[in-house]
């Protein structure tokens, strides 16, 4: 379909000087509607064509207001731009010019520099405790933060992923001043933010669309978390990339990544969000737009978006770790390594292959970068969505560990991990909630059949294998202590990643753009031989042996060594190497002496 112009600033209240807003409501069920400030005033809103009311008001930011639908229910802004008292508090006009950026000429970074570090505000403290964490990671050689998403919810503790008011930034976690002085702050290190977004579904409280714009959402279509959105309508396309816009211009956040696109069905709303970004985006700014996709569509990284997260590759990777094949692991139960194999050297695992519900999934990925797949051990999802929120070091050998964290930071795909990786934190992250009455009962039933499919869940156990989602406990838990001690295992990983990173940086960073895989080989069961020629012509190669078993492995003579682990690897047994138990080795073949003609040629 034709991409229509979006502008900015459609919906909500948008300042129009000093001393004036102007707010906005597609409500295209309602009749009347008013808006309700906390100084008393009660004004009507125009009717304007396609279900639009808005209405110019003296007004000037931090003016508190609400809307009244038909004089039967006042609701909070869809679009508001930050809450006084969360969802059932009022809506504050918000002046997007009020902040001085510090570091206003900062443009961002190549995507190849990449190397993100997710978190979660609320589990370490807030905006401001974030910005405290910002010099180490960047030390440690981090270049960008993920935010999970921010959107306003319901309580004061909540993963993100149930936004009621997509444009508002959580409350409980700092105000909007102090969010863009946590970016401000990172870009002034050097650090990219990145964004997490829900554009699939809200939250199960505290939206109230429904009630005065039905057509938001499709009556023959569901998602796990309720009714479709109908990104077919003009309004809702808008309101959301909107909202991606908001946090790109007016945050500078320097990329988004969106929550789960297979339920959003419509690739074409995709195209067109990517689309209006990269237009109203300065041409010169690096942004980044990432993706969650189980359908693996190769096709939405071909010109549309950046990368997308490689759950293939982790699931491959936490078979071999840990040995489980419950639920979603099934799928890799069978061939684990030949799947990793087929992740390192063409993206996805899956490219057409049906899964383990009969069901095609996946197209073919092996034209694509390197680049356009993010790596990682461990996420929010893999750690959360487990029933006791262990972490990859209670599940396998350090031994192994060590060895695949070689495989995430070395390799050219983009590295991910999660708060705590580089340190072993010890504490668990659990799935939490602030919910009440039904809902909350809701909440920790959803969390039993998840768990159905485990082979360790006991439904007559539930209550001692789950943590309550509700119990402020369970967020206390969730909070990692970043502290690292001396002496210990957690100082040893977190040299591990300090040298790693230093490796990369020094070493491969520079040499990624161009990047293209050249095939992956299959030693044995667990252990696996890839190779990649790099921008400059140089060829990085990664032996893995992720089994408890030594392997038959002879590399040439010509491959100087990068990192191994550890450091006696290799073994010579009668004329024949072979790879220890649990070991990684990386070698950088510089690239091949110019003839006299090239030379030339460069001078």
């Amino acid at each position: 379909m034709p991409l229509k112009t979006v502008e900015h600033g459609s919906h909500g209240a948008q300042r129009l000087d000093a001393h004036h807003t102007r707010f906005t409501l597609w409500a295209p069920d309602a009749f009347y509607v008013s808006l309700e400030l906390r100084d008393g005033r009660s004004l009507p809103l125009i009717p304007q064509a396609d279900g639009w009311f808005a209405l110019e008001v003296a007004c000037p930011a931090g003016t508190r207001y609400r809307f009244n639908i038909d004089g039967d229910i006042e609701v909070p802004d869809p679009a508001s731009r930050a809450q006084d008292g969360g969802l059932t508090g009022w809506s504050v006009v918000v002046d997007p010019q009020a902040y001085h950026w510090r570091h206003p000429h900062w443009k961002g970074r190549p995507w190849q520099e990449a190397v993100i570090y997710e978190l979660h505000v609320g589990a370490l403290g807030g905006y401001a405790h974030v910005a405290r964490q910002l010099p180490r990671l960047a030390e440690m050689g981090i270049t960008a933060i993920e935010l999970m998403p921010l959107a306003q919810c319901q309580g004061e503790r909540n993963w993100g992923y149930d936004g009621a008011l997509l444009y508002a930034p959580h409350d409980t976690y700092g105000s909007p001043q102090a969010l863009k002085q946590l970016i401000d702050e990172a870009h002034g290190l050097g650090l990219m933010v990145i964004l997490d977004v829900v554009y699939n579904h809200f939250g199960p409280e505290g939206n109230f669309l429904s009630h005065y714009a039905s057509s938001f959402f499709r009556k023959d279509s569901h998602t796990p978390w309720g009714a479709s959105i109908d990104y077919e309508r003009p309004a809702v396309r808008e309101f959301f990339i909107d909202n991606a816009l908001m946090w790109l211009l007016e945050y500078r956040v320097d990329g988004l990544r969106l929550d789960a696109v297979h339920a959003i069905g419509d690739p074409d709303f995709l195209h067109e969000l990517a689309y209006q970004v990269r237009r109203h985006t300065a041409p010169d700014r690096h942004v980044w737009l990432t993706l969650e996709n189980e359908f693996n569509q190769a096709s939405l990284l071909e010109k549309s978006f950046d990368a997308q997260w490689n759950d293939d590759a982790h699931n491959a990777l936490h078979v071999l770790l840990t040995g489980e094949t419950d639920a979603y692991y099934a799928e890799f139960a069978d061939n684990p390594t030949h799947k990793l194999a087929r992740c390192l050297s063409e993206g996805f695992a899956f490219q057409g292959e049906a899964n383990r519900h009969g069901a095609a999934r996946g197209e073919p990925s092996a034209h694509l970068p390197p680049s356009a797949f993010v790596l990682f051990l461990q996420n929010h999802d893999q750690i959360g969505n487990r029933a006791h929120g262990e972490r990859l070091h209670h599940l396998c050998a350090p031994q192994a560990l060590r060895a695949a964290t070689v495989l995430l930071l070395l390799s050219p795909m983009i590295p991910l991990l999660f708060m705590g990786d580089e340190s072993a934190a010890p504490e668990p992250f659990l799935f939490f909630t602030d919910y009440r009455g039904e809902l909350a009962d809701a909440v920790r039933e959803g969390r039993r059949k998840e768990f159905a499919e485990f082979s360790t869940f006991n439904a007559q156990d539930a209550d001692s294998l789950i943590a309550d989602p509700n119990d402020p406990e369970t967020f206390a838990r969730s909070r990692p202590d970043l502290r690292v001690p001396e002496r210990g295992p957690r100082r040893e990983m977190l040299t591990l990643y300090q040298h790693l990173l230093a490796v990369r940086r020094q070493q491969i960073i520079a040499r990624l753009e161009g990047s293209q895989a050249l095939g992956c080989k299959v030693l044995a069961d667990g252990a696996v031989t890839a190779s990649w020629r790099l921008g400059d012509a140089s060829v990085l190669h990664i032996t893995l042996n992720l089994s408890g078993q030594y392997v038959p492995f002879a590399p040439a003579p010509d491959q100087p060594v990068l990192f191994q682990t550890p450091p006696d690897m290799t073994l010579d047994v009668q004329q024949h190497q072979r790879l220890a138990p649990y070991s990684a080795l990386v070698s950088l073949v510089p690239p091949p002496t110019l003839s006299p003609l090239m030379e030339s040629a460069y001078e």
